[in-house]
């Protein structure tokens, strides 16, 4: 139980920077950001809604009560890195660079998979 909750805390944790560090950028419209988005064919509005949606995603997913919101938090980033994924290989191709993208996956999966594991074992 204590090896699944320090590793769960460390993926969440490595989880939570990825995201953070987008989210910071499109909160704040960065000139990179806005760049970037347009490039994509989103119109500059739709990077705040997007960084504030994965912050209060991340909250849930951090506050060790409300699991139903939770649940909530962690498909929602999930459809948020789908899209962002999908976006960028619509825009741009498939590249080689793209397997970076596979890092917030498999964070995300775990942390989901963990998540499930420490609340079995508590109830």
């Amino acid at each position: 139980m204590k090896k699944t909750k320090i590793i769960f805390w460390i993926v969440t944790s490595l989880f939570t920077v990825f995201m953070l560090m987008s989210a910071v950028q499109e909160i704040l419209n960065t000139p990179d950001n806005v760049t970037f988005m347009n490039h994509l064919g989103y119109p500059k509005y739709v990077s705040p809604m997007l960084g504030i949606a994965k912050v209060l995603g991340l909250i849930a997913i951090l506050i060790p009560s409300m699991p139903k919101i939770k649940e909530w938090a962690y498909a929602g980033l999930f459809f948020d890195l789908i899209g962002a994924t999908y976006s960028i290989i619509a825009s741009d191709g498939l590249k080689p660079q793209m397997a970076i993208m596979l890092l917030p996956f498999i964070f995300l999966a775990i942390s989901y998979r963990l998540y499930h594991k420490r609340m079995q074992t508590m109830a």
